[in-house]
């Protein structure tokens, strides 16, 4: 127990780095607030003005897609800050010190989550601004954020692992943008996921993200009435399959990310 004290302990001290960072570099902080202010106008005045949702506002529609679209994307922070902190030497500055071996890859995940929430709430307030509403209470949009947040977070240990295993964090964007784009837009995000070529059809309604925008509208209560049923089981129980995938991507990656962290030296 008193192992984890300290574990957690040199984990909230990267944390706490990382996040300070923002106020002395406030072009982090820029990137993440604009970005999502950008997609939410870019998507709703310009889609929003060509695409109809029978019975339904698109851009109520549009706003749990941009969500997860978001979140997802800025996941590469974390890939690219661990990248970062092995070209310059900071991870074998780390590495010298008395600290847990796990702290910097869980610091920076957890530091991550701040970049997220700051997303988000900016995302909702302009939403709001473009006519997104919420139907079904505080407690179910809690529960949506809270599952964007936590799907966000585990795409996070994806990233760790990659800026752990590459040179730059350009790579990182590089490879994190091949990934991601399709990930993202091969899904119900922007278009209902019935609309698609049959081939990609099948990939969005099994893809992770389409289930967490599908969970987070149904928890938004931003799904119109008469809207058919999906017909997959992971549309039919969107915040189940999410939880279920998040799960999974953290148990697999988060053993990943720290063993390439122990193995990983500094790159100059």
């Amino acid at each position: 127990m008193e192992l984890i004290a300290y574990a957690f302990a040199d984990g909230f001290a990267v944390a706490r780095r990382n996040v300070i960072k923002i106020v002395r570099v406030p072009e982090i902080l820029l990137t993440v607030l604009i970005s999502p202010i950008i997609f939410v106008l870019l998507f709703a005045y310009v889609f929003g003005s060509s695409i109809d949702i029978p019975g339904g506002s698109y851009r109520e529609f549009l706003v749990g897609g941009t969500f997860a679209l978001t979140l997802t994307f800025g996941a590469t922070f974390t890939g690219a800050g661990l990248a970062e902190d092995m070209q310059k030497g900071i991870v074998a500055r780390f590495r010298s010190l008395p600290m847990s071996r796990s702290a910097v890859v869980f610091g920076r995940t957890a530091s991550d989550v701040i970049y997220n929430v700051l997303s988000l709430v900016v995302m909702a307030g302009v939403g709001l601004l473009v006519g997104w509403r919420v139907h079904n209470g505080i407690g179910s949009a809690l529960l949506g954020f809270g599952l964007l947040l936590l799907f966000a977070y585990a795409v996070s240990w994806i990233m760790a692992y990659v800026g752990l295993s590459v040179p730059s964090p350009e790579v990182v964007n590089g490879a994190a943008s091949t990934v991601v784009f399709p990930m993202t837009f091969i899904a119900n995000t922007f278009v209902p996921a019935e609309n698609l070529p049959t081939v990609l059809r099948i990939i969005a309604e099994w893809n992770p993200v389409s289930a967490v925008t599908q969970a987070a509208r149904e928890l938004f209560g931003n799904i119109p009435a008469g809207t058919p049923d999906p017909t997959v089981w992971p549309l039919q129980n969107p915040v189940l399959y999410a939880a279920l995938c998040s799960a999974v991507i953290i148990a697999v990656f988060t053993p990943l990310a720290v063993r390439k962290y122990k193995q990983t030296g500094s790159r100059s």
